[in-house]
């Protein structure tokens, strides 16, 4: 008699439908219903080719500020800790003082702290400040006192006085020297070396003068882009920040559910369900796929919700045009017979173990009556 009330009872829950369903589950139903409490918070948006093509009409590009396109550079101007070259043709006892046997270097002139260097005959000399061709010049008028028509050439052994520091996430960090051969931002980067799977490459910051310029690279790497028009200077701070803070979270019937690091601006929805490894084709939900945007900003702004309908090849090609940002949250919910096997692996226990309850309690009364 137990046995079969226990098994009444756990076909009647059963019959219930996934109500009582384990696991993840995100129901839509009364979101925009007028009086439910999600109304307000919570505003479901399909995502479908209309949506696409007002996202791509709204979008703005970014853009490199007029004042940093406006900068360029001049001739490289000689500067304190900067270490020079200089031949005098057919003197080589003004070329290397120091003997043809020794390192280039031992034979360079170190530009001092008050920015003047030192060269034999003529004395002290006022480098900073002046161009290459300007201190060759001064240091051939007055070599004219004590030799016929010197030939002299100079060159910068060591570029010490001009640098820009290189921060953040790139394989070479530290102060990059400025040379005689200006350097763009892109060049500058290429030469640090970027970090691809730590580096967010949409917060790329400049800092001169005070001022932060906040820059997209990747969005200014794209056709057309002007960010190699924009020149560092002697000052300048760049900062490659690192992804780990901003993260697109998979979750749900997902073969890999995981936080994905947000790399680009142009990471879309297909792209980051790809990266999991897809839909678990045996668990999950085809009209189940949802987009959770602004739930770090539940209390200032109802949360958006974005279902795709992934059934269909169409809906999948929609999924690549669905650009992500950071914090979205990716949920693939469970097919129906999912839901129900899940119950059904709940229940099956407690019927066992009521079964063989009930079969003790029997075998307790039958032996009684013996």
């Amino acid at each position: 008699m137990i046995r079969s009330l226990s098994l009444a009872v756990l076909a009647g829950l059963a019959l219930q439908g996934c109500m009582f369903s384990p696991g993840q589950y995100l129901d839509t139903s009364e979101i925009g219903t007028e009086g439910s409490p999600e109304s307000s918070r919570v505003e479901l948006i399909p995502i479908t080719p209309k949506l696409i093509a007002q996202n791509a009409a709204t979008y703005v590009s970014s853009s490199v500020p007029a004042e940093l396109l406006a900068f360029k550079p001049q001739d490289y101007r000689i500067g304190p800790d900067d270490l020079l070259f200089i031949t005098v043709w057919d003197h080589p006892e003004l070329t290397a003082p120091s003997g043809p046997q020794q390192q280039i270097d031992a034979n360079g002139r170190l530009v001092r702290p008050d920015g003047t260097i030192y060269y034999p005959y003529i004395g002290k000399i006022d480098a900073a400040g002046k161009t290459i061709e300007e201190l060759r010049s001064v240091i051939a008028q007055r070599l004219t006192q004590f030799v016929d028509s010197p030939q002299v050439d100079l060159n910068v052994l060591r570029f010490a006085s001009q640098k820009v520091i290189i921060a953040g996430a790139v394989v070479k960090s530290g102060p990059m020297p400025i040379t005689t051969s200006p350097i763009s931002i892109v060049e500058a980067l290429g030469a640090a070396g970027i970090e691809p799977v730590n580096a967010d490459l949409s917060g790329l910051t400049l800092t001169r003068d005070g001022r932060e310029y906040r820059l997209d690279m990747d969005d200014l790497n794209n056709k057309g882009s002007q960010l190699h028009k924009v020149y560092l200077k002697d000052g300048d701070q760049l900062y490659l920040p690192y992804n780990d803070r901003k993260k697109i979270y998979v979750m749900g019937e997902v073969l890999v559910p995981q936080a994905v690091k947000f790399k680009t601006k142009n990471m879309n929805l297909a792209d980051v369900v790809g990266s999991v490894g897809g839909m678990n084709q045996t668990t999950s939900n085809g009209n189940a796929l949802y987009v959770i945007r602004g739930a770090d900003n539940l209390e200032t702004q109802p949360v958006k919700v974005y279902q795709l309908d992934a059934k269909s090849p169409v809906s999948l090609a929609i999924a690549t045009q669905f650009e992500l940002k950071p914090q979205d949250i990716v949920y693939v919910g469970p097919a129906q017979v999912t839901r129900w096997n899940r119950l059904i692996s709940q229940l099956v226990p407690s019927a066992t173990i009521l079964g063989t309850g009930a079969a003790a309690q029997n075998n307790l009364s039958e032996a009684s009556s013996r």
